[in-house]
């Protein structure tokens, strides 16, 4: 059913991957064309037919990409990724637009198209509109009260300088050296702590960005993240996710 294929990408790495695992998940699709900018992407759709499925970054380097929808009002499903925009996903999933963090995995795009199928066949369109009302009604963690000795205290969010799972136990070490012991996954705390702040590297780190002393390049185009109290510590971030954590530095 999905056919025509649009991506709004502005990383030739990203889209090439996308067209890669495209070819793998709808080998009968076409990729109609890679677009890489808002105003690329709005002077297309307006003199162009609509494709069966617009797969689009969400910052672009003229603006973000809900932009596009304020003069084009496409009718067909749309798949958003992004490298850092965790804090959308709630409202992309409420709004059946479906949110994929790069880097893209292939059985998470076979899922995507499968929802954008139903979609099609339900004929339901995008709600823009209620999901940029969503996305400015999120609010982060402030705090978290944990147990302590016949009561509770509060750790306050500002002073995390990273959280790590080790052994399925989440674990967020403070400004003061000392360690606590979370109740959450590390998975639940990237929807809960403020994207702007806080991004996990890994599989088991997430760190706040006050806390990175120096980024280094690393083998085979990884990093390796230098934490300012903890030196010793080696973070390595895979080159999927090297492009990714420098643009949410620099942004």
């Amino acid at each position: 059913m999905i056919k025509n294929i649009l991506i709004i990408e502005d990383e030739k790495p990203n889209a090439d991957r996308l067209k890669r695992l495209i070819s793998a998940v709808k080998p009968e699709s076409n990729v109609l064309r890679t677009l890489e900018s808002v105003s690329e992407s709005i002077d297309w759709l307006l003199t162009n037919e609509c494709p069966d499925l617009i797969m689009m970054d969400v910052r672009l380097p003229d603006g973000l990409s809900f932009e596009i929808f304020e003069k084009v009002k496409p009718k067909c499903p749309v798949i958003f990724t992004t490298a850092y925009d965790e804090y959308a996903v709630r409202a992309f999933k409420v709004n059946s637009v479906d949110y994929l963090l790069k880097p893209v995995e292939q059985e998470e795009l076979e899922y995507s198209f499968r929802m954008a199928e139903e979609r099609m066949l339900k004929n339901q369109t995008v709600s823009i509109e209620n999901l940029l009302s969503q996305i400015s009604k999120k609010e982060y963690r402030s705090r978290f009260l944990l147990p302590f000795r016949e009561g509770y205290k509060t750790v306050v969010v500002s002073d995390i300088a990273y959280l790590h799972s080790e052994l399925k136990i989440t674990k967020a070490k403070l400004l003061n050296g000392s360690e606590e012991v979370l109740s959450q996954t590390l998975e639940e705390l990237e929807q809960q702590l403020d994207p702007k702040l806080f991004f996990r590297v890994n599989r088991q780190f997430i760190i706040h960005i006050d806390s990175i002393q120096h980024v280094h390049n690393y083998f085979n185009g990884k990093l390796k993240i230098e934490l300012k109290k903890n030196p010793d510590l080696e973070i390595i971030v895979s080159r999927d996710k090297a492009t990714a954590i420098k643009t949410w530095m620099d942004f």
